[in-house]
């Protein structure tokens, strides 16, 4: 799939979708398949920070850094006040940078991005996805607190999702 878009050297690759569409899926394929590839997931930065509001952290702590040509050990501002161990890290080596998840295509990442994949996918069963998968491995609770997480979710999402309109902006459409 990654022959299908014309990257350069030390390259940037969002890939956004509705939640539950497959991102992080393709991300971790498409990293496997690329060998030199680093996965970073917005959930992470959003993690008890924001559901969107965190822009600035993926510019500034990820991008500006990765296109400086050296390695990101970051700790988002929800991981230090929750006291969640590790860091967001890419090595100085890394040849692809894959940025996944809801909101990785944004307007304000755009022009750090090389190339965009958008996932689509049926929201009904993104959302079926997206409860078995959080009571699985119970991230939001029984599933009455994960359907009530995904409505807050989907509540924030779509709004989001119409103003950045990022398949309009895709490079490939999966």
């Amino acid at each position: 799939m990654l022959s299908h878009l014309a990257l350069p050297p030390r390259a940037v690759l969002a890939i956004d979708g509705h939640g539950a569409s497959g991102k992080t899926t393709l991300a971790r394929r498409l990293a496997a398949e690329h060998g030199a590839a680093c996965v970073v997931g917005t959930d992470d930065l959003a993690w008890h920070h924001s559901f969107f509001d965190w822009a600035e952290l993926l510019i500034d702590a990820i991008l500006l850094p990765y296109r400086a040509g050296t390695a990101v050990s970051y700790r988002p501002p929800g991981w230090v006040r929750m006291g969640r161990p590790g860091a967001i890290e890419v090595p100085a080596d890394t040849d692809l940078l894959i940025v996944e998840g809801t909101g990785a295509g944004r307007l304000e990442a755009a022009p750090y991005v090389d190339a965009l994949i958008w996932v689509d996918v049926d929201l009904a069963v993104a959302r079926e996805r997206g409860l078995a998968r959080d009571v699985a491995s119970g991230v939001n609770g029984t599933r009455a607190e994960a359907e009530t997480f995904w409505d807050e979710w989907m509540a924030a999402e779509i709004p989001f999702l119409d103003r950045h309109r990022p398949w309009e902006r895709a490079d490939l459409v999966v």
